[in-house]
């Protein structure tokens, strides 16, 4: 068997043992008959390289009877390529592997669609009932392999920032004031429910009462919200909270770290420090608190234009009358409007410390300053409308930990596909996920939601109501 025994050669390192026999492994891109030869075009993870089966070679049945997309283990002699045959400056263009043995670890069927071209003409629903082939593809490859980068190259920035990498829980509680939970039903609490995370807001300010000044996380986020083209139910956050800050600190060490990891992936940023408009005078200039500040030269050349939005209005009007946050209820005043809000006055010219960054048309990301004084959180809540029984039902145990002794903090949090899409210029979540949703809210490959048992409703407590039936007009 030709992979018993001998170590694995990755594909990019091929040119450093030419005349050697050398074992790879990965897929079959392409096969073309010519003649009585055999051509392929292999690829793994590291590259693509090209191998032929010369007539009368032991491999040749096999080589005849391989599928594109078979994964296979191949013994092969690195060889020079001919000079007329020789691609200068494409990977492996001046080497080939003269194939001795294939091994087919896992024939493939006939493909749904092609995955050595670009997929994004592809109907959605067939992309990714079959995501996993259409992975497969360069562009695919490429966008996900560099939002893992991104991510490493935050994380290590943090890390040098002395920043503490720490999970919070996934099972919390409902939030009904933000926007809809997905909820969860607990078996041993009969009645009751957990919710999925629409952020780790409350958790990470009570890292901060906990001591730990500066904590990151990786945050997975989960929002039952309309579906569009950059807004999905499921995003992955970089979250970041800070003791002992202002907001200049805050968004001094988000722009060093998103500075630093995207001209170290080779990027340009447009203008340095980000240029900062309040959120007047966004709306003044650009009609909107999202916006792009390239020239069509900018955008040829794939230029990074970020900025900062901040003073935004605390409050807007709801339709009953009444008032709710913009942003963020756990956000400070700014300094001039903290006396406003604890006499709940003028409350539609109160601001907040909230601060957003936009890059290319897109809100990249978005924190504040915290409300780290009991009697300012419990303004907000008043503000908009609140019992002083549900404050305390809703955000009780923050203003029990508030009692405790807790830093003056801020924070953010940076949408990394919003932040791989400015990167990539996709437009659409899908290109920048690796199992994405459809338009229609079912996951890629399974097709969740689904229903579920009755023994598991039954354990659960819960009974599914029929629909209602409509009356004909």
């Amino acid at each position: 068997m030709a992979s018993n025994g001998v170590d694995r050669t990755f594909i990019k390192d091929l040119a450093e043992h030419v005349g050697e026999s050398v074992l790879i492994k990965g897929w079959v891109s392409v096969r073309r008959d010519q003649g009585k030869m055999v051509f392929f075009d292999f690829r793994d993870m590291t590259g693509t390289v090209q191998g032929l089966v010369t007539p009368g070679a032991a491999a040749m049945d096999t080589a005849k009877n391989t599928a594109r997309e078979s994964v296979v283990a191949i013994t092969a002699t690195v060889q020079e390529r001919p000079g007329k045959n020789a691609q200068a400056g494409k990977q492996n263009g001046n080497i080939e592997l003269l194939i001795q043995e294939i091994e087919v670890l896992s024939p493939a069927a006939v493909l749904p669609f092609e995955v050595n071209e670009d997929t994004a003409g592809i109907g959605e629903e067939s992309r990714l009932a079959y995501r996993y082939l259409d992975l497969r593809g360069e562009r695919m490859q490429r966008n996900i392999r560099l939002r893992s980068e991104l991510v490493q190259r935050c994380r290590e920035y943090l890390f040098g920032e002395k920043f503490t990498e720490i999970e919070t829980p996934l099972l919390t509680e409902s939030t009904p004031e933000g926007s809809r939970d997905f909820v969860v039903p607990s078996r041993l609490h009969p009645g009751k429910f957990y919710a999925l995370p629409q952020s780790p807001q409350q958790y990470k300010q009570l890292l901060m009462v906990g001591g730990f000044e500066r904590y990151f996380q990786i945050a997975r986020a989960v929002r039952d919200e309309d579906l569009r083209a950059d807004r999905g139910f499921e995003h992955t956050q970089i979250d970041i909270e800070m003791s002992f800050v202002s907001q200049e600190d805050v968004m001094s060490t988000v722009e060093a770290m998103i500075t630093r990891t995207v001209e170290a992936m080779g990027y340009v940023v447009k203008e340095k420090p980000f240029p900062r408009f309040t959120y007047a005078e966004a709306m003044e200039k650009f009609g909107a608190d999202k916006f792009d500040l390239r020239t069509p030269e900018d955008k040829e050349k794939g230029v990074l234009a970020y900025a900062w939005i901040h003073k935004f209005p605390f409050f807007e009007k709801i339709p009953e009358g009444g008032w709710t946050f913009t942003h963020n209820p756990f956000s400070m005043p700014t300094p001039e409007h903290v006396e406003q809000l604890l006499a709940k006055k003028d409350v539609g010219d109160i601001l907040t410390t909230q601060y957003d960054l936009v890059c290319n048309g897109y809100e990249a990301g978005g924190g504040s300053i915290r409300a780290h004084k009991p009697e300012i959180l419990k303004a907000v809540y008043e503000t908009m409308g609140y019992s002083a029984g549900e404050t305390e039902e809703r955000i009780g145990h923050m203003l029990k930990a508030f009692e405790f002794g807790v830093p003056p903090h801020g924070g953010i949090a940076l949408g990394v596909e919003r932040l791989v899409m400015n990167l990539t210029g996709e437009t659409h979540l899908r290109e920048v996920q690796a199992f994405p949703m459809t338009r229609g809210g079912q996951t890629s490959v399974m097709k969740a939601p689904k229903e579920l048992t009755p023994d598991q409703l039954a354990e659960l407590g819960i009974q599914i109501s029929p629909k209602p039936k409509h009356e004909p007009r």
